[in-house]
């Protein structure tokens, strides 16, 4: 339980990336205050949350009822993760995400934020719902792991709501280049794992 637990946690940390969120969520919010932005982290996170415990619980049978097989989509959200790592390696994860979020954040009111796009797809997006979908397959099939897939979920909203409530102070103290630092080493990180989804992925074929 407690490798499930570790390793589902760096997974979907990396993946979520909450440092890389605090200049694009101070970047959405100008204007708010204190108690505005707090508000509209809780709301955000509060629905990711749900997304991707929904996710962690149903995503398998999901994929069972459009004729999905686990071998090939770990194959494939192997490759998607990883396409992902080297964005955040070259740091062009970061643009794009704030390139789109600034677009659609244009038109829409404040109070819309919260669901998109902070909540989805910023928080919960594709790459979170495959690394969700990955780590509760490995690890989901005792109550033990499970539980372990589900706290690890829950405890990345919490990392995450926790630097959205003082992402000015981490924007003012660390600073574009150490938050690029940060991306560029969790990339790694994916990389890796991302790897290690596609060789499991492999190997589940080759012994089928």
């Amino acid at each position: 339980m407690l490798e499930a637990l570790w390793t589902a946690l760096v997974a979907l940390l990396v993946t979520v990336d909450p440092l890389g969120l605090v200049p694009i969520f101070v970047a959405l919010t100008p204007g708010m205050d204190q108690a505005e932005r707090a508000a509209l982290a809780r709301r955000a996170v509060l629905l990711a949350s749900l997304v991707l415990v929904l996710f962690a619980l149903a995503g398998e049978a999901v994929l069972g009822w459009l004729g999905i097989g686990m071998p090939a989509f770990r194959v494939a959200g192997g490759l998607l993760l990883f396409l992902l790592a080297l964005e955040m390696v070259f740091e062009r994860r970061g643009r794009r995400r704030s390139d789109s979020a600034e677009g659609v954040a244009d038109d829409r009111p404040v109070g819309d934020l919260a669901v998109f796009p902070i909540g989805i797809p910023l928080i919960a997006g594709p790459a979170a719902i495959t690394t969700t979908i990955l780590v509760a397959d490995r690890f989901g099939d005792g109550p033990g792991g499970r539980l372990a897939v589900l706290v690890a979920v829950l405890a990345t909203m919490a990392v995450t709501w926790a630097a959205l409530l003082v992402a000015g102070r981490i924007a003012r103290a660390m600073g574009p280049t150490l938050i690029g630092v940060a991306s560029r080493l969790l990339g790694l990180l994916l990389g890796a794992l991302a790897a290690q989804y596609v060789l499991d992925g492999l190997a589940q074929v080759f012994r089928g």
